[in-house]
């Protein structure tokens, strides 16, 4: 914390940190309650990427269920959602060959048709428009770097824009302290392992009644193919290779728009090996038969990463503390076996713009919207993940395979009963730090080397991010202990830093007689994905926000 900064402050309503999806609907439903009821609502969003939809990154297949609650004519609009899903796929992958899951063997809700493919980013773009033209105040480029409390001990506002800090940290010539925004109610939206929301969870202990949080990474490339490589409208999902039974993950497949393709890797951050490399394995996994044709003759235009929220209803926290609420990814809201989380994100941001809406009109500020954690548990949100709550556990207990099958029956099964599970509620266990291996009790994984056709390295996959940061500030990945990387980590893990990371920022460096390892932080490179955040097995790493917009510049993700 910044104690004895002066700066300025603006007092609106609501402050909002995060443009994605639930912070935009929860602006835009504000707006839209202030309009009906003939009164005025200030709202902020502010945005860390250099503009709105530069950080965003999702598959995506979008369920519009809460678009079509927040703007009923989204069509007629001009909403980017215009490549409908025409046909699902669902593949059991081996080394060489497939198995085709019939889709009808899947629960109803797992089917995508309804559906629309598209780019999350340009959709979070739309929506600030109409958000901007109700009123709202958009800020991106002002990262949110640290909490504001009251003497209550409340949150009323976020410190945003502070900018020229130095490398030791200390205002450089152009150090800029930022502005206080204060709001009397403050809503983060930051998105899965925010940096406010991991500081807010701790305060007010938001998860004590809950599961541990469970994650996965997400890496996703942008293709554009040839003619007879591309089939609006599918949706291709895998499961299988190449990782093994006991490592969870999948795979997407996406056509649509302008002959894209938007393809995708998961590993549940849960895997025990500490050699497995996420990256690699879907360098890999784009060589299978059943992949490459798809990709053949393209051109891959975009990469980018971002972690995956996986708890599911067990994992999810407190949704109110004094002066806030979480929205969306900060709250884990996302429905893991159909690998969607923005409508039920929008959908939150609608809820607690309508319990703040009506403690405004109350004239409260400040305190508890307990109100929004009640609409919550009524809401079709809630429902849609307690119908799926076993799914990410069974998975986690029996493996790919086994889990995979009893998960099939188990929500089909739920879902039949109103949401009663024979199984009743199950928990997750360890957090994904703590499922760490010791190197010594697994053999190292030889990947092959990148064809440039298919498969790519990590920085030349780091460039298509368009990602940057100014080298003259701080690190804003922290450790805090820096003995700990070559100290612990090297002999115990092998340092799984410089395999988990998707974008090359850490490694382990020798001197010339292949001694003396020297831990090294490329923050540069970093696309925001905060997988260090959540693997490192001694939790030894802190994700912070970087100044100004830097970080990723992602186009059509």
């Amino acid at each position: 914390m910044s104690e004895g900064v002066e700066r300025e402050s603006m007092q609106y309503d609501v402050v909002i940190v995060g443009a994605g999806p639930s912070g935009l609907g929860a602006a835009i439903r504000l707006k839209q309650l202030a309009a009906e009821a003939g009164t005025e609502i200030s709202v902020a969003v502010l945005e860390k990427g250099s503009e709105v939809g530069a950080h965003i990154l999702s598959g995506a297949v979008f369920d519009p269920k809460a678009l079509t609650e927040l703007i009923p004519d989204w069509k007629a609009q001009g909403a980017p959602l215009e490549t409908a899903v025409t046909e699902d796929r669902f593949l059991l992958l081996g080394p060489q060959g497939s198995l085709d899951l019939p889709m009808w063997a899947m629960p109803g809700f797992m089917n995508n048709h309804g559906n629309y493919i598209g780019s999350l980013g340009n959709l979070c773009r739309w929506l600030a428009q109409q958000a901007e033209a109700l009123g709202v105040e958009v800020y991106p480029g002002m990262a949110a770097s640290e909490p504001v409390f009251g003497e209550d001990g409340a949150l009323k506002g976020v410190v945003a824009g502070v900018s020229g800090l130095g490398k030791d940290g200390k205002p450089g010539p152009l150090y800029e302290p930022g502005m206080e925004l204060h709001g009397k109610y403050v809503f983060i939206g930051e998105g899965v392992r925010g940096s406010l929301a991991k500081v807010l969870k701790a305060r007010f202990n938001l998860g004590k009644d809950s599961q541990p949080e469970k994650y996965g990474i997400g890496i996703k490339e942008l293709w554009q193919v040839p003619d007879d490589a591309f089939i609006p409208g599918l949706v291709q999902h895998t499961t299988g290779w190449p990782l093994d039974n006991a490592t969870g993950g999948g795979s997407f497949l996406y056509h649509f728009g302008d002959n894209y393709v938007a393809i995708g890797f998961v590993v549940h951050l849960n895997y025990k090996n500490p050699w497995l490399s996420p990256f690699d394995e879907f360098q890999r996994f784009k060589h299978h038969p059943d992949v490459a044709k798809f990709l053949e003759g393209g051109k891959r235009i975009s990469y980018g990463a971002r972690a995956i929220s996986e708890g599911g209803l067990q994992s999810t926290p407190r949704l109110h503390f004094p002066g806030g609420v979480l929205l969306g990814d900060s709250a884990g809201l996302v429905n893991v076996p159909r690998i969607k989380g923005s409508h039920n994100a929008i959908k939150s941001g609608m809820m607690a713009a309508e319990a703040a809406f009506h403690a405004l009109q109350a004239g409260r500020s400040g305190d508890e919207l307990t109100e929004y954690g009640d609409l919550f548990e009524r809401s079709w949100v809630r429902k849609e993940l307690h119908v799926v709550r076993n799914a990410k556990p069974l998975l986690s207990k029996l493996g790919t395979a086994v889990g995979g099958a009893v998960g099939i029956l188990e929500m089909w099964t739920t879902s039949l009963l109103g949401g009663f599970s024979f199984f009743g509620t199950l928990g997750h266990g360890k957090g994904d730090a703590e499922s760490t291996g010791l190197a010594k009790d697994y053999q190292p994984i030889v990947y092959p080397k990148p064809d440039g056709v298919l498969s790519f390295d990590k920085l030349s996959s780091v460039f298509l991010s368009n990602t940057n940061h100014d080298e003259g500030q701080p690190a804003h990945l922290k450790l805090r202990d820096p003995s700990i990387p070559i100290g612990s980590n090297l002999p115990r893990y092998g340092e799984p830093a410089r395999l988990y990371c998707p974008a090359g920022v850490y490694e382990v460096l020798y001197d010339e007689a292949g001694q003396n390892p020297k831990f090294q932080i490329n923050f540069q490179n970093c696309v925001h994905c905060k997988t260090c955040d959540i693997k490192d097995p001694a939790q030894n790493i802190d994700w912070t926000t970087p100044q100004g917009g830097d970080g990723p510049n992602y186009p059509n993700m």
